[in-house]
């Protein structure tokens, strides 16, 4: 499941968390700060590199909810969600190790527990829930509820007592009426509500691991978190997927081919390259020009919907998603000029 970004808390950062579909958040701090990832100067030239690691930003975590889909066919969606982040996870720490040594994965009881902690909220509640939406809602309306994450998480910042700017609460507004918009093909009967509704908890659950993930001990090493988050969710996923009796009548040699493509596109593009790249680009582009995956990312969903999977472009989702979009740019504009 894949998400945008969204604005400072009280010391001034803005969070900028990777789609549900992908790999978790890392904090950017507006000034450098010890244990984060500062932005780059906004002097700084923007580059062809830079270009070319936002487009995969934009392509590849725009197509994760068109992979989810095709992955959820043939294979039960917490075990799908499960193995993807689990294979993702051992992968990364291979990197992790063979780049920084060994001593690189090493990490306190304290921060281990928070990066797990962040993981289950992030990938076995919002991407596993996500997972298994998408076995009846089209992913371009999965994208569409997930892209009101910022506005779920302006809400969980007033709650603990923050105040963004005036922007930031007419964002809300727009994202609420956006959401109610979305949510008609599921009152109306035409696609289930329950799985409208599975995705927009999905997207709650996102939300706060996302305003967990800045407000706990986490591993300094972003990569090295995304590790233990990855492992966590992911075995989370696995024993969920166990519990609910996913294994029960699932035959491996029955999986498609085309699944099969997606969940290895899923664990190498997405929850690898993609992410990768996305935190090359918080340490060398303005985080402001990293932000516009927020509103990219969902009208990629869309359209590869559309154009790969036939799904239908209905005026609920059109209108709603535009009015969702809307609100993220009011959003995003808004924290750049906190």
């Amino acid at each position: 499941m894949t998400s945008p970004a969204v604005g400072p808390a009280p010391e001034h950062k803005t969070e900028v968390p990777a789609p549900a579909g992908t790999a978790p958040t890392e904090t950017v701090p507006a000034g450098p700060a010890p244990g984060t990832v500062p932005a780059a100067p906004p002097g700084r030239r923007i580059t062809g590199a830079v270009w070319g690691a936002l487009a995969i930003v934009y392509v590849v975590w725009g197509s994760t909810y068109l992979g989810i889909r095709i992955v959820v066919e043939t294979v039960p969606p917490f075990l799908a969600s499960g193995s993807r982040f689990v294979t993702a996870g051992l992968l990364l720490a291979g990197i992790v190790a063979w780049r920084y040594g060994p001593a690189a994965l090493k990490v306190d009881r304290r921060r281990l527990g928070s990066a797990a902690l962040v993981g289950l909220l992030l990938i076995l509640g919002g991407n596993g829930l996500v997972n298994l939406a998408e076995t009846t809602v089209p992913s371009g309306l999965a994208a569409l509820l997930i892209a009101v994450v910022p506005v779920w998480v302006v809400l969980l910042r007033v709650l603990g007592g923050e105040r963004p700017g005036l922007g930031a609460y007419g964002g809300v507004l727009i994202g609420l009426a956006g959401l109610a918009v979305l949510t008609l093909p599921g009152l109306s009967g035409d696609i289930g509500l329950g799985g409208v509704l599975l995705v927009v908890l999905a997207a709650l659950l996102w939300s706060v691991g996302t305003v967990s993930s800045s407000r706990l001990p986490m591993p300094a090493n972003p990569f090295t978190a995304s590790v233990y988050e990855m492992l966590a969710g992911g075995l989370g996923g696995i024993v969920v997927g166990l519990l609910r009796g996913e294994q029960h009548g699932f035959d491996v040699t029955e999986v498609s081919g085309r699944s099969w493509t997606a969940l290895a596109g899923l664990v190498v593009f997405g929850s690898l390259i993609a992410f990768t790249a996305y935190a090359w680009l918080l340490q060398s582009a303005p985080v402001s020009l990293v932000a516009t995956y927020a509103y990219v990312n969902p009208v990629v969903a869309v359209l590869l919907g559309a154009l790969i999977l036939g799904e239908a472009l209905t005026w609920p989702i059109l209108l709603g998603g535009a009015i969702v979009v809307a609100a993220v740019c009011l959003i995003v504009t808004t924290e750049r000029r906190g």
